[in-house]
């Protein structure tokens, strides 16, 4: 009965070892993949992106910008009167 539990032991050694020896290829490849797939996207499609934000933020000023009130200016008799 022990010879049953010590193989038992072994295989599931054998199994998480597979386990492991397979996450030390798929994280690495993983890992490459998606550094390949920033520095595609860096290069062909970042500009676009960048500039519809960069268009998107100045609408969004522009948008702010129409609630904001210029500072009230005295007429120019007031300050004549006042004197």
């Amino acid at each position: 009965m022990t010879h049953i539990h010590a193989l038992a032991g072994v295989e599931l050694l054998a199994g998480s070892s597979a386990f492991a020896a397979l996450i030390w290829w798929i994280v690495p490849a993983a890992g490459l993949f998606g550094a390949i797939g920033y520095v595609v996207w860096v290069s062909k499609y970042k500009s676009k992106f960048e500039s519809e934000t960069s268009r998107s933020v100045n609408q969004f000023q522009r948008f702010q910008d129409s609630f904001r009130e210029a500072p009230p200016t005295l007429p120019q008799e007031d300050l004549d009167s006042s004197k």
